[in-house]
């Protein structure tokens, strides 16, 4: 079982990351992180890397959910969108699988939960 959805899309970075938070918004989700992970490690530890940002997307209504049912489900959220550049005309956008991500945590009540959150976040990475 692969832990995420993937797609490779004809456009620039910032078109990508664009694109993916205007269906994450339509889908209830907002995003309340952002890592620009290229930007991070150059300036630590002044390595290249093509541009790389993880958005840590959040349904409000999904994670208050998953909070009444698992106290310490805090750990595995928010659900993360990684952008990365391809090239000047390829961007790869890829999602979490929660339903992957859960079966480390042994609480069958997530579990339908997880399921419509990946109907979610696949329909988002479909769409792109």
């Amino acid at each position: 079982m692969s832990y995420y959805f993937s797609k490779i899309l004809n456009v620039g970075f910032d078109e990508a990351i664009e694109r993916v938070t205007k269906l994450l918004q339509e889908n209830g989700f907002g995003i309340v992180s952002e890592i620009f992970v290229s930007e991070v490690l150059k300036n630590k530890i002044g390595v290249d890397l093509p541009p790389y940002k993880i958005l840590g997307a959040c349904n409000p209504n999904f994670a208050y959910k998953a909070l009444t049912v698992e106290d310490k489900i805090g750990l595995m959220l928010p659900c993360n969108i990684v952008v990365r550049k391809i090239s000047d005309s390829q961007t790869e956008v890829s999602g979490i699988d929660p339903v992957a991500s859960m079966m480390a945590i042994k609480n069958p009540a997530l579990q339908d939960l997880a399921l419509e959150v990946q109907n979610h976040i696949k329909k988002v990475i479909e769409n792109l």
